[in-house]
């Protein structure tokens, strides 16, 4: 199967988890700049890297670079 864009994906966190991604993101989106200011920050990509590899992505079929330039066009703001 390939990307559906109007397909919902679900994934499973921690709490803990889940805090730390936040301010991961919020960190990235108020300064722009994406760095790990701790281990935990690293820990938790990595936990969620391997949930998109075990589950949440493991139904999609195809050529990756095509799959994720699909997904890249559908994200990109509208010109």
């Amino acid at each position: 199967m390939s990307a559906d864009p109007s397909t919902d994906v679900q994934i499973s966190l921690t709490a803990d988890e889940a805090v730390v991604l936040f301010e991961f993101v919020r960190r990235f989106s108020d300064l722009d700049e994406l760095t790990i200011v701790d281990q935990a920050e690293q820990r938790a990509l990595w936990n969620l890297c391997c949930i998109f590899e075990r589950g949440a992505l493991a139904h999609l079929e195809g050529d990756w670079p095509d799959l994720l330039q699909q997904a890249r066009d559908e994200l990109r703001d509208k010109q």
